[in-house]
């Protein structure tokens, strides 16, 4: 009875919340008068909270610090004129998940989670910006480094009630008309039980292009429709994280290059382009590899500032989180007011590609904590050392050597060895095996507990914190620059994102 009580009281004051930001959202300015943008970027970083721009900015002035003080050395993104801050709240939660951080996004509704492209009740197919680009005889491509049919792309051409309608996802992607997909495969493409027609077939018949190989993407030429798959795909269809990334893939860069190749034309075009997996790093906690995809993300942004400056009085660049994911700090306790970003450059692979080779490891015979030391600190850097080695360490870096210091500040303490040892304990049960109990997901949140361990402490090493397996709640910041940038510039809710793109377009 009592928790009754209190969830209505919950949701009266959520209700309350909604009302009071839409009557301050009447106050914001999404009204441009002047000449109307013809060409339109919107760069999504999933998870991308402020706190992951800063990380990469910190990370990239600490690899190139020239002396003991401190210079930020900032990404394109996070150099734009324009600047705002976007609050992020679902209609049925202040925490939201890609899907309606999208659809709001993508048509300046909010929906609840779980929900693409649809109003709360699932019974109203809400319009996007890309669709009225589309109907106004622009071109439209939409990039990610995930599925083509996960939560945010989606998000831009189709209604469904759930984001786990994959089958039907992809046959609204194969449906919309739009110019150019990219990036990632169509996840469930012949359905959740793969016994419907291929998805990839049926966009043939509707006249797409599918392109697989990295010759076959780059030789791409305009005029027909097209959708470009990188050649090698994770069991969800999505790109791998760009720091396993191979030579025979391409970049979301290089991704972003080729679609505004393909879609420039005298109409224009609108391209949004998604860094995916930044979220999926951010729910692993792997600093290392959300800061890598961060500047992959960059990179891609970088190719829209080149055609901006061929196009100055005509392009608008647009980047934004969705939602902040893992609650990451620039701090830590063990760190006290310092940080030492550098020591997460030892990272050499995700952890989702030593997730692999933790598998591997489990089907052998010798099992040992000892024989996996070693792959450890090839991979990450980590090393456990005796009391005597620790010594010696201390007295080489006492005495000026350099080597021995970086050596001293990637060694384990005996702490830190015993977490990473009851991880692997944990790591070589099979899953069904490991336990379930509150303190385990506390611990590693659902992933490897080995992996997850490892990037945790390397995490706390350098400085880096996190609170989540999760999204926040946190405001996410927006760049703006370009035709119209200057109506951004503000703290509003991520509705006004949509109202402020499709007033710029030219499209409301």
């Amino acid at each position: 009875m009592q928790k009754s009580v209190w969830r209505k009281i919950g949701l009266a004051a959520l209700v309350l919340v909604l009302f009071v930001s839409a009557a301050c959202a009447a106050g914001v300015n999404n009204d441009w008068g002047g000449a109307k943008a013809k060409y339109v970027f919107m760069f999504i970083g999933d998870g991308m909270g402020l706190q992951q721009i800063i990380a990469a900015d910190v990370y990239r002035s600490s690899i190139e610090a020239a002396g003991p003080v401190p210079a930020l050395k900032k990404m394109e993104i996070s150099s734009f004129p324009v600047q705002g801050m976007v609050t992020t709240y679902s209609s049925n939660s202040f925490i939201t998940d890609s899907a309606p951080a999208a659809t709001t996004l993508a048509s300046g509704y909010k929906t609840d989670n779980g929900v693409i492209g649809m109003d709360p009740s699932k019974t109203k197919k809400l319009t996007t910006v890309a669709q009225m680009a589309r109907d106004k005889g622009m071109k439209v491509g939409v990039l990610t480094s995930v599925s083509l049919n996960h939560a945010t792309p989606a998000s831009f051409y189709a209604s469904q009630p759930s984001r786990n309608d994959y089958y039907e996802i992809g046959e609204q992607l194969v449906g919309s008309n739009f110019d150019y997909f990219a990036g990632g495969g169509i996840h469930q493409h012949t359905g959740k039980d793969k016994d419907r027609k291929d998805l990839y077939e049926v966009a043939k018949e509707k006249g797409y292009q599918v392109l697989r190989t990295r010759e076959e993407i780059l030789a791409a030429k305009p005029g027909t429709k097209i959708i470009a798959v990188n050649p090698v795909l994770d069991g969800s269809n999505a790109m791998p994280y760009d720091m396993d990334r191979t030579e025979k893939e391409l970049s979301l860069a290089e991704f972003t290059r080729k679609g505004i190749e393909l879609l420039d034309n005298p109409n224009g075009f609108f391209m949004m382009v998604e860094g995916g997996k930044i979220d999926w790093a951010c729910h692993a906690n792997d600093a290392a590899t959300v800061i890598c995809d961060i500047f992959a993300f960059n990179d891609a942004v970088k190719e829209a500032i080149a055609f901006a400056e061929k196009h100055p009085d005509e392009t608008l660049i647009v980047v934004v989180g969705d939602h902040e994911t893992g609650g990451m700090s620039i701090g830590f306790a063990g760190t006290q007011y310092e940080t030492f970003f550098e020591k997460i450059a030892h990272q050499k692979e995700s952890y989702e590609s030593f997730d692999k080779k933790i598998a591997e490891f489990r089907k052998g015979e010798e099992k040992t904590f000892e024989k996996m030391m070693p792959m450890i600190a090839d991979s990450f850097g980590l090393r456990a050392a005796t009391a005597d080695e620790r010594k010696a360490l201390e007295e080489k870096a006492k005495a000026g050597d350099d080597a021995a210091r970086i050596a001293l500040s990637m060694t384990l303490s005996d702490l830190e060895v015993e977490e990473l040892r009851a991880a692997f304990e944990k790591s070589m049960l099979e899953k069904k095996e490991r336990p379930k109990d509150e303190a385990t997901f506390l611990l590693y949140g659902g992933y490897d507990p080995l992996s997850v361990k490892i990037t945790h402490i390397l995490n706390r090493k350098a400085g880096i914190g996190w609170t989540s397996y999760a999204h926040t709640g946190a405001p996410v910041a927006l760049f703006a620059t370009g035709l119209g940038s200057e109506l951004y510039a503000g703290y509003y809710d991520n509705t006004d994102v949509a109202w402020k793109t499709m007033s710029i377009l030219g499209v409301r």
